[in-house]
């Protein structure tokens, strides 16, 4: 890559981009899909909608070409590739000595924000979802690594957990990208639906004191990329943790949306979970249930048998 100009790899990029459009119907679909459920009152052209996915897909493999582009970059081109906006709520925040969950989406180029801060001297940690290929993932990893970046694999969900509280209490930044609602544990209000949650980021930050600041790498018209670092995002107090979780991921995630809502055309559209999916929480304490009723249902045939076997008894008798 670092022999190619990038203007040509740009547009090799936005070809396969059209090419792989055309091909993946079923993606589109679902991200036109999702789009009129959250936006379908407010952008009404069919029109507008398609070329609105249109941009959304061309401005994700945008963002494929940047991961791939940032790993030949020096530290200096990083620096001068990504503005940032904000910077003093970061410095305010690490200054308290508890660690930083940056909170964001797959939204931009959302995988520039660990490559920028690591390369502004930002202690930088990510959880990733690591690939099938364990060689491929070491890979990644090793080039994660050479930014500055570290990182902490997402499974098993234990170590995963280990990690991000060793690097809270390290006071490092861990980027949590938190817009996959479609298996979490806490319903919430998102872009006019109700969808399932992770409940994750909300624990960690009233467990442990980090900081929650919003952190978003957008494109801007000139076609340059501004990392924006908002201002803290207080976790919300309740009587009972659980109440707190619930009431500080709703706070979350009205953050995000009101990101993806300025940003429409830089966000996936595929984080949405279908209609009537519940969270995890929910899901256990229907099966709960079940279980619950089975048994009562089970106990009730034996006790009818053991009565109809007594009753048999004393006919027998008589």
């Amino acid at each position: 890559m670092p022999l190619i100009p990038y203007g040509l790899l740009l547009r090799f990029t936005n070809f396969l981009a059209w090419v792989a459009f055309g091909f993946l119907r079923t993606y589109r679909t679902r991200m036109e899909e999702n789009l009129v459920a959250a936006l379908g009152q407010e952008i009404r052209a069919p029109n507008e909608r398609k070329a609105l996915v249109w941009r959304a897909w061309k401005n994700f493999a945008r963002g494929v070409l940047d991961t791939t582009a940032v790993m030949h970059f020096s530290r200096e081109n990083i620096l001068a590739t990504v503005a940032v906006e904000g910077q003093k709520n970061l410095e305010r925040a690490l200054g308290k000595g508890r660690g930083v969950l940056a909170l964001s989406a797959h939204l931009g180029s959302f995988t520039m924000i660990g490559a920028r801060l690591a390369a502004g001297g930002f202690p930088f940690s990510v959880v990733v979802k690591q690939p099938g290929d364990r060689r491929f993932a070491r890979l990644i990893d090793d080039y994660r690594a050479q930014l500055g970046i570290h990182t902490i694999s997402a499974k098993p969900r234990r170590e995963a957990v280990r990690g991000i509280l060793k690097a809270l209490r390290e006071n490092r930044i861990v980027l949590v990208i938190a817009d996959e609602f479609k298996s979490g544990d806490v319903m919430v209000d998102f872009l006019g639906g109700r969808y399932p949650a992770p409940r994750g980021p909300a624990t960690l930050a009233l467990r442990t004191g980090a900081v929650t600041l919003p952190m978003f790498a957008t494109r801007r018209a000139d076609d340059s990329l501004l990392l924006t670092i908002g201002n803290a995002i207080e976790p919300v107090e309740r009587p009972e943790l659980e109440d707190s979780v619930t009431a500080t991921t709703a706070v979350y995630t009205s953050c995000l949306e009101a990101a993806i809502r300025r940003y429409p055309d830089q966000w996936n559209w595929l984080g949405l979970a279908r209609d009537g999916r519940v969270s995890r929480a929910e899901m256990a304490r229907r099966k709960v249930a079940r279980h619950g009723a089975s048994k009562r249902g089970r106990g009730s045939v034996r006790q009818g048998k053991i009565s109809s076997e007594s009753t048999a008894d004393s006919n027998k008798e008589i």
